[in-house]
């Protein structure tokens, strides 16, 4: 009997985020896996190349339109996890990953979280909410040790 593939969403937010887990693609086709990011000018293309999922974009400009976007994307979060029911949730941050590795923690399963290659110093809101539950939280500076104490530091992922 063919052992299955583990089922591993990759998601994060476009920008840097996306750029930092697209370092990664060359692990992808090693599980059953779904790209989960927002969908842009900038990402629509990439539905040729990967198995992708869009959320929609949230932008913070607006305060209230932000707000509406993340709960929108909350319950995306919900639908796609029962949808997908990932193994392994893999997340370089930002808004609309932090819902689903609260998730992904809720039905027991792991949450990998990277923190972001810009930060050297400090914490991103999405690293403060993910820390407590992340089953492994990595930096790339050895000087975020000092922030995150439990953290994994493997180096920058570029």
């Amino acid at each position: 009997m063919k052992k299955q593939k583990k089922k591993v969403m990759f998601i994060c937010s476009v920008g840097g985020h996306l750029t930092q887990m697209l370092q990664l693609k060359s692990i992808f086709n090693n599980y059953n896996y779904l790209l989960v990011t927002e969908k842009t000018d900038v990402t629509k293309d990439l539905k040729k190349d990967y198995n992708i999922k869009y959320f929609k974009y949230c932008n913070g400009k607006k305060f209230f339109s932000y707000l509406f976007t993340n709960i929108i994307n909350a319950f995306n979060s919900i639908f796609t996890f029962i949808k997908f029911r990932p193994d392994v949730i893999v997340s370089t941050g930002a808004n609309t990953s932090v819902p689903m590795c609260y998730l992904g923690k809720l039905f027991g399963k792991k949450v990998i979280f990277i923190e972001s290659f810009a930060k050297s110093r400090g914490k991103t809101l999405s690293g403060k909410l993910v820390y407590p539950i992340a089953t492994i939280f990595v930096v790339q500076w050895e000087s975020m040790l000092e922030y995150y104490p439990k953290a994994k530091f493997w180096g920058g992922i570029y």
